[in-house]
C-alpha cells in the first residue's frame, strides 16, 4: 500500500502528500474549492500564463513547509512529528477563506471581515470533519503554540506562503525576475530563542528576495493594468448589488445573489450559518457566468462594466507621482455622464477611480529579518546588509491612479 499520494508541480517537481491527515484535508471539499480560485486574480489580464490556483499554491507552500521542517531538524532544532504535522496542515489550509479573484470580494460584497479570518472558520469546519484531529495546526496557525517560530514558518517575513507565491507567481507569469533562491533560503534558516532567523551565508538570498519581492510587487501585483481592470470588475459587482437592493431582477447564481443581496459583514458569518455556506459555494465561475449574462443588461453602467470585463476592454490608467488634482476628475466625470448619458454621481462611482496605492519593500518597524553570525548575534538585514541601502529599502513608495471608462 502507498504511503503518499503524489502531485506534478511544475514549479517544485514531484510533492508527496502522506496518506492520513495531510491527504485527508487535500481531498476535502473546502480545499478543492481553491482549484476553481484563480491565484493571481485578474493579472492573466496583462501575463496570460497567470492562470495558476490558489490549490497549486497552497500544495507548493505545503512542499516548502516540508522542506523547512527537515532542514530544521538536521539542525538539532527539536520538532514532534505531531508539531510538523500540524504546521504542514496549517499552511496547506493557510489559503482556504480566500474568494473569487482573491482580494476582489473583500472589497465589494463583504465588510469588516478579512479572507484570514473566513479561512480559521473554514478550518474548524473542517477541523469538526476530520474528528478534531486540527487542534494543534489551528492553535499554531492563531499563534497561540509556545514554539512561536512555528507560527513563523506560516506568516513572517520569510513565511512558506511568500517563499511559494513569489516563486509560482514569477514562473507563471514569465516575470523572471521574481524567481528566488527558495531551496536555499531554506537550507539557511535556523532557530533562535524560538525566532526564526537566517544564518550569515544566506545574507546574498537574502538581499535577491526583498529585490525580488519589490520587482513582483510593481510589475506583475500592482501592475497599472492589472489595477485598472480589477477597478471595472470591483465596479461591475457594486453596481450589481446596488441594482438588486433597489429591487431590480439580476441573474446571478444562489450564492452570488445572495451577497448581491444582503450586505454581509462579520456578524452574518459569526451568527448565521448560511452565510459560510453561500461563501463556500462562492468561486471564480460565479462570477463569470454573472458577467457574460449582465453584458446584454439594459442598466447601461452594469452591461458596460460588464463587457469591459469580458472583451477585456480596461479602464485608461494613468499613474502620477501627485495626487490628481480635483479638477481634472471633475472634468473627466462630466465628459463620461455627457457621453453616456448617465448622471455625475454614478460616472464618478462606477465609470471611474482615483487610488493611492503604496508598497514598502521593508518596513523596518513591521518587518524583520534576522540575519545570524557566527557568534551568535544577530541583526537585522537593514544593517546587516552590504548591499541593500536601508534608507533606499525602507522608502514609501506612493503612486497614484487615476482610472476612467474609454468613451
Amino acid at each position: 500500500m502507498n504511503d503518499s499520494k503524489i502531485i506534478n508541480d511544475p514549479v517544485f517537481g514531484f510533492i508527496k502528500i502522506p496518506r492520513g491527515l495531510l491527504l485527508n484535508i487535500v481531498q476535502h471539499p473546502l480545499m478543492q474549492r481553491l482549484t476553481r480560485i484563480s491565484q493571481l486574480g485578474v493579472a492573466s489580464v496583462v501575463y496570460p500564463g497567470a492562470r495558476h490556483t490558489r490549490f497549486q499554491h497552497s500544495v507548493g507552500a505545503f512542499h516548502l513547509m516540508s522542506e523547512a521542517i527537515i532542514s530544521l531538524q538536521q539542525k538539532g532544532n527539536f520538532i514532534f512529528d505531531s508539531e510538523a504535522e500540524a504546521v504542514q496542515a496549517a499552511i496547506l489550509m493557510h489559503d482556504i477563506g480566500h474568494g473569487p479573484f482573491s482580494h476582489v470580494l473583500e472589497h465589494t460584497l463583504i465588510s469588516g471581515i478579512s479572507h484570514e479570518e473566513i479561512s480559521l472558520l473554514m478550518m474548524e469546519k473542517i477541523n469538526h470533519d476530520l474528528g478534531d484531529s486540527l487542534n494543534l495546526a489551528i492553535k499554531i496557525f492563531k499563534n497561540e503554540y509556545p514554539k512561536k517560530f512555528l507560527h513563523q514558518l506560516i506568516s513572517s517575513q520569510l513565511d512558506m506562503d511568500r517563499l511559494d507565491y513569489l516563486r509560482r507567481d514569477s514562473f507563471y507569469t514569465g516575470v523572471t525576475e521574481g524567481n528566488i533562491g527558495s531551496a536555499r533560503i531554506i537550507k539557511m534558516l535556523n532557530v533562535l530563542d524560538d525566532q526564526l532567523v537566517v544564518e550569515s551565508k544566506g545574507i546574498y538570498s537574502i538581499e535577491n528576495y526583498l529585490t525580488s519581492r519589490r520587482l513582483m510587487y510593481w510589475q506583475v501585483y500592482l501592475h497599472k493594468t492589472a489595477v485598472a481592470y480589477e477597478k471595472v470588475l470591483v465596479n461591475a459587482l457594486m453596481r450589481a448589488k446596488e441594482l438588486v437592493i433597489q429591487g431590480h431582477k439580476i441573474f446571478a447564481t444562489p450564492s452570488l445573489l445572495y451577497f448581491l443581496s444582503n450586505n454581509i459583514d462579520s456578524t452574518c458569518f459569526a451568527d448565521n450559518p448560511e452565510t459560510l455556506k453561500m461563501y463556500e459555494e462562492l468561486d471564480d465561475s460565479d462570477i463569470w457566468s454573472a458577467l457574460k449574462v449582465w453584458k446584454h443588461s439594459d442598466d447601461v453602467i452594469l452591461s458596460t462594466l460588464a463587457t469591459d470585463v469580458i472583451d477585456r476592454r480596461i479602464f485608461k490608467v494613468e499613474v502620477h507621482d501627485e495626487p490628481v488634482s480635483d479638477e481634472r476628475v471633475d472634468s473627466i466625470c462630466k465628459d463620461i455622464s455627457v457621453k453616456m448619458n448617465i448622471e455625475e454621481a454614478d460616472a464618478r462611482k462606477y465609470m471611474m477611480s482615483v487610488d493611492t496605492i503604496q508598497k514598502d519593500m521593508y518596513d523596518t518597524d513591521d518587518d524583520n529579518i534576522s540575519i545570524l553570525f557566527k557568534n551568535d548575534e544577530t541583526k537585522d538585514i537593514s544593517e546587516a546588509s552590504e548591499l541593500l541601502n536601508v534608507q533606499l529599502l525602507s522608502k514609501k513608495i506612493r503612486k497614484y491612479y487615476l482610472c476612467y471608462q474609454r468613451i
